[in-house]
């Protein structure tokens, strides 16, 4: 219990400390907003802060910091460390780095950030890249809640009725303007979110059913599959501590904030109240479960055990918020990603989307695109998914550097996790059975030799990664607004 709210009070403190730091950095200004100095009535709409926050929190959370931690608690409570940490130190400043350099050019997406850091050719790259990730988590967050209400309604009409009928209503979220629907119901489902979070902590903490487990005495990887915590833990844990995802959210947000100055609060401080909920989820994984054999048989981070838990720890409120959770919450990430994805499409083809035929044009193959990929299977479409997602994180935060470098500001803040984040994609990629894993095996070369050489190899690309950073970031850079 100590070692959990210990790092609950870890997180505050980096928001109202370290956001400090960063903020001071990036010193914001008084300068007009895209919101402001663009308004078109459908993606550049001025909101108020407390609603971009929250819409903010659902965009980069939706199930990513419950299913994740939950996967995560397989660890053990060792997972709390990258959970804080890499919240406060990686994730968070990721979030903040991309939200305002995004407010500064004209709300432009994560692809044209990078473009005009890491230059042209990696703008085309990150452009195919990050349109592909999206559409990768619409579909895999299409598929589940469809499955789920299928349950629910005891399969009539069934799951393909419920696919579509998610689909459509993706459609809507993507093409009508922002503060229609999304402005309408996410502040809603967020608040359900954090509702969510507050129900299963309390009861851990004050209802004494619950042994909480300590840091200090289970300071050790105890996964029940022997799976290392380098580099698997890092990617298994995204959402809760970093997520390139969340690259592709902040510019929609950064459409919407009246001023500079709110920005610590919607993009550091939506990162820091997701990782506070991973951390709960966390928490509930290796306290709910008499060991971590017993969650994976359960299914980690899945529907099956967000409600087992909800249940257990709220009674049959906690089952009604748990269904509506698991269902709005997936749902409302995969359609601001299939809106992310028309809007990268858009700054990509130079598009005016406050066009309704231009707006149409991009969204009716976007959903298109999805259902056929949806037709692969869903857990290879998520592995993909996990390392994409930290590789994009990874690259957003050299992005950050190079801008903070030009600028004349402290580029360290973004320099160190961006190392970090690159020793830890290049380590799973040569790793990962999804990845080079299943060559090295299929070669009967041993995990004790081929494990450790990939972690090498993470650390030299990482290396390999600042010395170029430190070559490109001397280049001049302006901002564009």
């Amino acid at each position: 219990m100590i070692s959990f709210i210990a790092a609950v009070i870890a997180l505050i403190l980096g928001f109202l400390l370290y956001g400090k730091i960063v903020e001071k950095n990036f010193a914001p200004d008084d300068r007009e907003t895209p919101a402001v100095a663009m308004q078109d009535g459908v993606d550049y709409v001025p909101m108020p802060t407390w609603k971009v926050f929250l819409i903010q929190l659902l965009n980069i959370a939706g199930t990513g910091p419950i299913f994740g931690a939950l996967s995560g608690a397989l660890f053990g409570p060792v997972v709390y460390l990258w959970i804080v940490f890499g919240c406060i130190f990686a994730g968070a400043v990721h979030d903040y780095g991309i939200g305002m350099i995004s407010m500064r050019n004209r709300g432009c997406s994560v692809s044209e950030i990078v473009g005009d850091h890491l230059g042209g050719g990696m703008r085309q790259v990150m452009r195919v890249f990050s349109v592909i990730l999206l559409i990768m988590c619409g579909v895999v967050f299409t598929k589940g809640p469809a499955d789920l209400l299928a349950i629910l309604t005891n399969n009539a009409p069934g799951p393909s009725f419920w696919f579509w009928i998610v689909l459509l209503y993706y459609f809507i979220a993507t093409f009508v303007p922002i503060d229609k629907v999304i402005g309408k119901f996410y502040p809603v489902f967020g608040v359900l979110l954090i509702v969510m979070a507050l129900g299963v902590s309390g009861s851990m903490l004050f209802s004494g059913s619950y042994e909480m487990p300590e840091l200090w005495d289970h300071f050790a990887n105890e996964h029940p599959e022997g799976i290392g915590v380098w580099p698997f833990m890092f990617i298994t844990v995204a959402c809760g501590a970093i997520s390139g995802f969340h690259a592709t959210q902040s510019p929609m947000m950064a459409r919407c904030c009246k001023n500079e100055f709110v920005g610590r609060k919607v993009f550091y401080g939506a990162m820091i109240a997701e990782g506070i909920i991973a951390l709960v989820w966390a928490a509930a994984g290796v306290s709910c479960y008499e060991s971590g054999q017993a969650l994976l048989e359960a299914g980690a981070g899945c529907s099956a055990v967000v409600y087992t838990v909800c249940r257990s720890t709220m009674g049959k409120i906690g089952s009604v918020i748990a269904l509506l959770g698991v269902i709005a919450c997936p749902i409302s990430s995969g359609d601001t990603a299939y809106r992310s994805a028309r809007l990268t499409l858009a700054d990509w083809f130079r598009s005016d989307q406050a066009s309704f035929k231009n707006r149409l044009i991009i969204t009716v193959p976007l959903l298109v695109t999805g259902f056929l990929i949806s037709r692969i299977d869903y857990t290879v479409v998520w592995r993909y998914f996990s390392w994409s997602n930290q590789t994009l994180a990874m690259i957003g935060l050299w992005a950050c550097s190079v801008y903070l470098a030009r600028s004349g500001k402290k580029w360290i803040i973004t320099a160190v996790p961006a190392v970090f984040m690159s020793a830890v994609t290049v380590s799973y990629f040569f790793m990962a059975d999804e990845c080079l894993g299943m060559l090295w095996k299929s070669l009967s070369i041993d995990s004790k030799i081929y494990t450790p050489a990939a972690a090498g190899l993470g650390a030299a690309a990482a290396m390999a990664f600042l010395l170029l950073f430190i070559r490109k970031k001397g280049s001049q850079q302006t901002d564009r607004l």
